[in-house]
């Protein structure tokens, strides 16, 4: 059985998961659901290299953009931006993609995703050696409001 096949049946066998080699592994992945007229979304998951690495590029053919993002404080505003150089993955710890950090961002989505769906994507990482791995998985989408922080009002 080769590695592309092995990814697909594990991300059947979990839906949440995907092995990719022993190199970057990539687990819980997510893709928060859309409604008709949004055009974009974020792709979240924990992801770990063996031996580090960086995530430099992703595709979805459900997108027409997609782009490994950020979330910032400058001074008192949080700001979202690309990584230019991708996202650094040190040896042997994970990376958290979540909500309000560290995130996939698909834009110029052709159509709504739904929660319950499944999205292709293929994330590209490139070893300290240089060497770029594709690594495609099959993403669950969640409700809108999946993993969402409370919002908390106070007074009347």
């Amino acid at each position: 059985m080769n590695r592309s096949t092995a990814a697909v049946i594990g991300a059947l066998m979990s839906l949440a998961a995907a092995a990719a080699s022993a190199q970057t592994t990539v687990k819980e992945a997510w893709i928060r659901g859309t409604v008709a007229q949004q055009k974009a979304t974020g792709l979240f998951a924990q992801i770990s290299s063996a031996q580090g690495g960086r995530l430099v590029g992703a595709s979805s053919p459900v997108a027409g953009v997609v782009e490994v993002h950020e979330m910032a404080m400058e001074g008192n505003v949080m700001k979202m931006r690309a990584l230019a150089n991708g996202l650094a993955l040190p040896a042997g710890q994970t990376v958290e993609l979540k909500p309000g950090g560290y995130h996939v961002m698909l834009m110029d989505l052709k159509q709504p995703l739904e929660a319950g769906s499944t999205v292709p994507v293929t994330l590209v990482f490139e070893g300290a050696d240089k060497k770029r791995e594709s690594v495609e998985l099959q993403v669950p989408v969640k409700a809108m409001n999946a993993a969402m922080p409370a919002m908390k009002h106070s007074g009347h």
